[in-house]
Parts: C-alpha cells; sequence; structure tokens
C-alpha cells in the first residue's frame, strides 16, 4: 500500500524556494534561495532574494518548473 503525503508541492505565497537552474543574465545561480512574494499567473511567481541582511538583490518573475519549494519538517503522512 503506498504512503500518501499531505504536504502540498503547489508554490505558496510566502514558500521560501530554491532557483532550480542558472540564470547568469540576473546573476543568480542554481541553488539560491529567494521567497514568493507575489503569483503573477498560473505557475508564474514574483520571487525576491535577499542577503543575510535583508537587502533585496534580485527579484524577477519565474515559472513553477524554474523553482523548487523548500521544506524545513518531515511530510505529514496519511
Amino acid at each position: 500500500m503506498k504512503k500518501k503525503t499531505l504536504m502540498s508541492t503547489a508554490v505558496q505565497l510566502l514558500d521560501v524556494v530554491s532557483l532550480r537552474e542558472d540564470l547568469p543574465e540576473r546573476s543568480l545561480s542554481c541553488g539560491q534561495v529567494g521567497t514568493v512574494v507575489e503569483s503573477l499567473a498560473p505557475n508564474v511567481f514574483e520571487v525576491e532574494f535577499c542577503d543575510n541582511a535583508g537587502r533585496t538583490y534580485a527579484s524577477l518573475a519565474l515559472q513553477a518548473d524554474q523553482i523548487m519549494v523548500l521544506h524545513y519538517r518531515p511530510p505529514q503522512v496519511a
């Protein structure tokens, strides 16, 4: 019997996400961490990237397949 996870993989407002690809034109590398600050269209999100002092160094629209939602606790199982 396969267990079902309750943790959603859908991108939500204020999710912490990781970039899945390099974006050299924006000086961003795969793995950089940002926060979803706006849903712009289906599967398109404004993601803000900040330094350790909280200063924004990049903010751009990204497709859902360009980012991965990060999780800080184990998934709940049914």
